[in-house]
């Protein structure tokens, strides 16, 4: 299991990676509950996108932060620039010992106790 950040659900569902798509059925994934909001919160999102969103959303499992997810991203924050965004989605893989999946591992990089793994790099 791992968490796909919201990159790559905004990805699978764009139609302009049926690979990435593939991997997103072939693979038991889960995604925090940020990238959920980040994803389908988007105020120009159009009613395809917004369905695609909603049908990959409905495959996989949804993190909700807790306190002690909160506390990670409160440190995260601390030792470097980072988005509150991607402070969550980091501290909620780092909480539940998963290896996040994402296109931007630049964004992660320096956070050493995190997994990553960029499947449209593979």
């Amino acid at each position: 299991m791992m968490i796909a950040d919201s990159n790559l659900v905004i990805y699978a569902a764009s139609g302009n990676y049926p690979n990435l798509l593939s991997w997103f059925l072939e693979n038991k994934l889960s995604v925090s509950a940020v990238s959920f909001v980040e994803a389908l919160g988007y105020h120009k999102l159009k009613p395809r996108e917004k369905t695609a969103l909603e049908t990959i959303f409905s495959e996989l499992t949804i993190l909700y932060p807790t306190p002690e997810i909160f506390q990670t991203a409160v440190e995260l924050r601390q030792q470097r620039v980072l988005s509150l965004g991607d402070a969550l989605i980091a501290a909620t893989a780092i909480y539940h010992d998963l290896p996040l999946a994402t296109h931007n591992t630049k964004d992660f990089n320096s956070i050493k106790p995190l997994k990553l793994l960029d499947p449209l790099q593979e």
